[in-house]
């Protein structure tokens, strides 16, 4: 049976994550908060929980779901020839809202889907979300949305959306930016050089570009001059 659980209620939160953990444990979703906005997340190991996960956001497997880290050494386990330019990234915005595209350990037995041999990693900038990482290990997680509507600022909107598919819900309040709704995590493609911007979100070209100067924005070749990183929506999940 579904359950939300208020997390800010200290009482409250030991109950949801310990729920969540036995939800994860079975192969189920649940609704998770994290510093951008809330996600779905599931068993990454798991290709069944990873499909329902889908599933429930009406999603194909074109679509592969990131993965959350509770730690900047995990990325190491679940990835290859990590770029020194990603690993500053890492090291700057982690934990935050920067998502690394690299290439997957090819060890790892897990289906994220057609993920053409990389994996989207992202260490989440939020207490409940690391708390329950921390008990589950690595999770699957994409925008508590369905696809094309707007993701879910709150569980409450996560369950309006999604429903009876996922087992538990974790309520930690409203997910806001500085000036308006939380943005997605930024996303940049670091299976090869230079670093590439494949969705703008909460951290932007220049901070990314005061680390690693020849990031290439959106849209932008080795060489240009003229990239902003002003403008452009990013997408959910």
């Amino acid at each position: 049976m579904t359950s939300t659980f208020d997390c800010t209620d200290p009482a409250l939160l030991s109950e949801g994550l310990a729920r969540a953990q036995q939800a994860i444990a079975a192969r189920q979703c649940v609704v998770l908060p994290t510093d951008t906005v809330y996600g779905i997340g599931a068993d990454a190991f798991s290709a069944q929980a990873v499909a329902t996960l889908l599933a429930a956001k009406g999603r194909g497997r074109s679509m592969p779901p990131p993965v959350l880290i509770p730690r900047v050494q995990t990325m190491d386990g679940l990835a290859v020839d990590v770029p020194e330019q990603a690993r500053a990234l890492a090291e700057a915005f982690w934990p935050g809202g920067l998502t690394l595209i690299l290439h997957a350990q090819p060890s790892l037995t897990w289906d994220l889907g057609d993920t053409r041999g990389t994996v989207a990693l992202r260490m989440p900038d939020d207490p409940t979300a690391l708390e329950l990482l921390a008990l589950t290990g690595p999770l699957a997680v994409s925008s508590a949305n369905r696809t094309g509507s707007p993701a879910a600022a709150t569980a409450a909107q996560a369950r309006e959306q999604l429903g009876e598919a996922v087992e538990v819900y974790l309520e930690a309040g409203e997910r806001t930016g500085a000036s308006g709704p939380a943005l997605a995590s930024t996303i940049v493609d670091a299976t090869s050089l230079p670093l590439r911007v494949v969705r703008r979100g909460a951290v932007d070209l220049d901070r990314l570009r005061s680390v690693v100067p020849d990031v290439l924005d959106l849209g932008e070749e080795p060489g240009d001059v003229s990239g902003s990183s002003a403008g452009g929506e990013p997408a959910a999940g």
